[in-house]
């Protein structure tokens, strides 16, 4: 499995997995949900951005595990006189991205670099003031290692942004779906087991780890998602997407009732679907480091 289909897996399987089989979820499948991603939580990922201590404005930006590019246009967005270098080892996800550049009319301001982050060699990727990693790291397959030659790529000076999530959002409402009350919580468990196995990096605490790389970490933060009573019909499209991926890593654990109970939620056609909800919320978590090199 390439980085990018870590990556961009994540909500499929926690943004992927390392040395686990792949999702079900097919790379549209996967660029589709990061597009949502970038949709429903717009407004947080743009306050995580606002938050990094950058000090002087970056005028070259790296985005590492870019995917379809979250990051990219957040980081275009708060640094007008940026230009970004988008780094993902798909193909189909970062023509994606530039077709995005091209509709927003910043592709001028725009690098993609197609890359296997695991690879021996990193590509060229010039001198940036800022790195932004959301999501990526904890699949690298030797993080130390990765972070060192974040390290060594930075301006003396830069910052280094870690995103991290906590796992899969959460969309139902508590008690549903009715016939199956905790599905949900039950499914985060299968899952939870699924990458202790899979992604051993998954919920690491990456402060002593950039220290160690030779970062001095100058802020850490939770920023919490909790979206309820929201009209966004886009909320149903991402807890569908999200839900599939669900399935993907947790079928082979959970009993038949409870896979019975979340197939009825992802069909459709079918009166329970997720998409017939007026009652989804969005709750989840991201974590965010901000590390300095400092020689």
């Amino acid at each position: 499995m390439t980085h990018a289909d870590r990556h961009t897996a994540h909500h499929g399987i926690d943004h992927g997995t390392h040395h686990a089989p792949r999702p079900v979820a097919d790379s549209h499948d996967q660029a589709e949900l990061l597009d949502l991603d970038a949709e429903v939580l717009a407004e947080h990922i743009a306050a995580i951005t606002t938050w990094l201590p950058v000090g002087a404005a970056p005028q070259e930006i790296v985005d590492l595990g870019c995917g379809t590019g979250t990051g990219t246009f957040a980081l275009l967005g708060r640094f007008p006189e940026a230009h970004v270098t988008a780094v993902d080892s798909s193909a189909e996800h970062l023509h994606r991205l530039r077709e995005k550049a091209r509709a927003e009319g910043v592709q001028e301001r725009v690098r993609t670099v197609q890359a296997d982050l695991d690879a021996a060699d990193w590509p060229g990727l010039g001198t940036p003031g800022l790195v932004w990693a959301s999501a990526s790291m904890h699949h690298m397959a030797d993080p130390d290692r990765a972070l060192r030659r974040v390290h060594d790529l930075l301006a003396p000076g830069g910052l280094f942004a870690v995103v991290e999530l906590a796992g899969f959002p959460r969309f139902l409402p508590e008690g549903a779906p009715e016939e199956r009350p905790g599905l949900e919580d039950r499914c985060h468990a299968a899952t939870d087991r699924f990458h202790a196995e899979h992604v051993s990096h998954r919920g690491a605490d990456w402060g002593p780890m950039l220290t160690a790389a030779g970062f001095a970490v100058e802020g850490e933060r939770t920023v919490t998602v909790n979206i309820e009573d929201s009209p966004d019909v886009a909320i149903g499209r991402y807890a569908l997407a999200t839900l599939r991926g669900i399935r993907g890593a947790a079928a082979s654990e959970l009993p038949h009732e409870d896979l019975a109970a979340l197939d009825r939620l992802l069909d459709t056609d079918g009166p329970h679907s997720v998409l017939r909800r007026t009652d989804l919320v969005v709750r989840t978590e991201r974590s965010v480091w901000a590390a300095r090199r400092t020689n």
